[in-house]
């Protein structure tokens, strides 16, 4: 038999086993059972930490939203950030997605009441890497803050979320460099 687990270590397998039943299965088939088993653990155990699949699932969420921020260095255009920052967004698309089960959920309508409740617990206290990639670009003179309207500023968040919600998978990069050249950045270029 292995050696037991325990803190830090075991919170990252049962965390893992919850990410790939909610992957797999989706909030509706998630089970705290087969979570513990997929961990190696027991029901208790996972009782202890979570009161129930929900927040468990949050957790599972979030710890995967850790593994793959979304942080884009400043790397002197635009252009080059937001396609980098829509690249490490559609490499945790399935995050996006599995977050899509809980809105569909029952859970769902009895603690939060809109998407965007859910949106804020699961980036509680996280950075905001898109409105610095915003930010430093109107430093630089690139985009015209004024044109940066808040249905302009979360156009392509808005754009990823739909595609990821609609198709359950990433947007390709051709379609993610179109969103950039032929919609976003005519909006906020400077004239």
């Amino acid at each position: 038999m292995g050696e037991r687990r325990r803190g830090a270590e075991l919170e990252e397998a049962i965390l893992e086993a919850a990410w790939l039943e909610l992957a797999e299965r989706g909030y509706a088939g998630l089970t705290m059972e087969a979570v513990a088993e997929r961990a190696g653990t027991s029901r208790p155990v996972l009782a202890r930490r979570w009161d129930g699949k929900a927040p468990l699932a949050v957790a599972a969420i979030r710890q995967q939203m850790a593994k793959h921020p979304l942080e884009v260095p400043d790397r002197g255009d635009v252009r080059t950030e937001l396609l980098e920052f829509l690249k490490r967004a559609a490499d945790r698309a399935a995050g996006t997605a599995a977050a899509f089960t809980l809105f569909s959920s029952n859970y769902f309508s009895e603690n939060w009441s809109t998407p965007k409740d859910l949106h804020a617990a699961l980036i509680e206290g996280g950075a905001r890497p898109f409105s610095a990639i915003l930010e430093r670009a109107v430093k630089r003179g690139e985009i015209d803050a004024a044109k940066l309207t808040p249905p302009v500023a979360s156009l392509l968040g808005d754009l990823f979320r739909y595609h990821v919600i609609m198709n359950f998978s990433a947007p390709p990069p051709a379609l993610r460099k179109a969103w950039v050249d032929t919609v976003f950045l005519p909006l906020v270029k400077p004239r």
